[in-house]
């Protein structure tokens, strides 16, 4: 009886065992293929979400800025014994950047680079793409006034933003970063005149406010949304002087660079990679990083005459 049972027990062949193994492997190359196309996504949607969120966070500071540009602070009738308006002088027509008034200035060419006009700021070569280097960036000041009732030495207050790139090189190679300064005109109230200083206590120069900038443009439009030419700015131009107080809105574009890698491969050869600004500007790039951009419209809404 036990000889016939054991008779009757089936088993496996090598056949068998090798068709299993076979149809094994292909299940799991089946899976590892799959997750890798879905974490290569997922890795570059998180990247993507990374520029995008770091992007939106510059340009609302921005933004901000700029729809400031141009306000007065009118105090009107007090009984705090200071002046119905502002006292502080206005410097502007055909003056230098450096000591203009005026709400808005751009700037842009081979001087934009750098905290200021002369500031001697060389644009680099980007390894891979020497072209994205040399189109780097515009440079962009933003004046405007407010009021402090507990500084009675000088309650009205007048400050000066400056937006701008240079370029930086560490380990994670050259590149751009986008910097921001903060400077207040120092006219006592019994003075006449007065002059820019950045040892006030709000002050403060070249905070780096974004790394791997690739462009940072702006341009000046009219009422009827045309772009204002020549472009706006203090100094012998009367032209360009008469359109520092047409700005009724600025157009801008920032592009930005990934820090991790995000395409799997380098462009073909002949074929780069390419973002447009808002001009003739044309970045090409061949390496595997992401460049996006963000481009908005800001209203200027306190530029309306002289500040």
């Amino acid at each position: 009886m036990k000889k016939n049972r054991f008779k009757n027990i089936a088993g496996l062949t090598l056949l068998e065992m090798l068709i299993g193994v076979v149809i094994s492997s292909i299940m799991m190359g089946a899976i590892y293929t799959t997750y890798s196309v879905v974490n290569n996504s997922y890795s570059q949607v998180t990247e993507r979400a990374k520029i995008s969120r770091s992007g939106r966070d510059i340009v609302e500071m921005m933004m901000r800025d700029i729809r400031m540009a141009g306000f007065k602070y009118i105090l009107g009738n007090n009984t705090l014994g200071f002046p119905n308006r502002s006292y502080l002088e206005f410097v502007g027509g055909n003056t230098t950047i450096a000591e203009s008034h005026d709400p808005i200035i751009i700037e842009k060419g081979d001087s934009a680079l750098g905290p200021s006009e002369g500031s001697n700021t060389n644009k680099i070569e980007i390894q891979g793409h020497p072209d994205e280097g040399s189109k780097c960036c515009d440079r962009i000041h933003i004046v405007y006034d407010d009021f402090n009732q507990n500084d009675t030495t000088q309650p009205y207050k007048r400050y000066k933003i400056t937006y701008y790139a240079a370029p930086i090189t560490d380990g994670d190679g050259q590149r751009y970063a986008a910097y921001k300064s903060l400077r207040s005109w120092s006219q006592p109230i019994d003075s006449d005149s007065g002059t820019w200083v950045d040892d006030c206590t709000e002050c403060y120069v070249g905070q780096k406010i974004r790394d791997h900038i690739v462009d940072m443009e702006f341009v000046p439009l009219d009422s009827e949304g045309r772009v204002l030419n020549p472009l706006p700015r203090p100094g012998e131009n009367i032209a360009a002087r008469d359109n520092l107080y047409k700005i009724r809105a600025v157009d801008l574009i920032i592009t930005f660079r990934s820090k991790s890698n995000f395409y799997k491969f380098k462009s073909a050869a002949g074929k780069p990679r390419y973002v447009k600004g808002l001009g003739d500007r044309t970045h090409n790039f061949d390496d595997t990083k992401l460049r996006d951009s963000v481009v908005v419209t800001i209203h200027t809404r306190n530029i309306l005459g002289g500040i």
